[in-house]
């Protein structure tokens, strides 16, 4: 009986890791839909967001997804980062710096026309 319900909280575990590292595995079956190296290497991305926005995850997985590095800080537990993004104008998150353009919600294409 143990064993079964320790396969049980493997199994569980082993989801929610793959489901949080969604957009690097993607990345790596799909290697062709990566951002061109040059353009990753002069990327300057700063993620301002909070850990339960939905499109802050999907901001995340698409970054992940296309192989572009960022910097991400959480508006709710560092103070610091709080006062960046409301010198930003605050208001709704995520809030994305991409290379000195602001970028205010999950929007792909903006931030790979930021990236240009």
């Amino acid at each position: 009986m143990l064993r079964g319900v320790l396969k049980k909280v493997l199994f569980i575990l082993v989801v929610v890791v793959v489901f949080q590292n969604w957009g690097k595995i993607e990345r790596l079956l799909n290697p062709s839909e990566a951002v061109p190296e040059h353009t990753r290497a002069n990327a300057r991305v700063v993620l301002y967001s909070t850990e339960w926005c939905g499109y802050c995850k999907a901001t995340r997985r698409f970054l992940d997804q296309k192989g572009i590095p960022f910097k991400e800080f959480d508006i709710e537990k560092d103070p610091a980062a709080r006062q960046a993004y409301e010198a930003l104008g605050g208001r709704g998150i995520p809030i994305l710096d991409v290379n000195g353009t602001l970028i205010r919600d999950f929007n792909p294409e903006a931030i790979l026309a930021a990236l240009k």
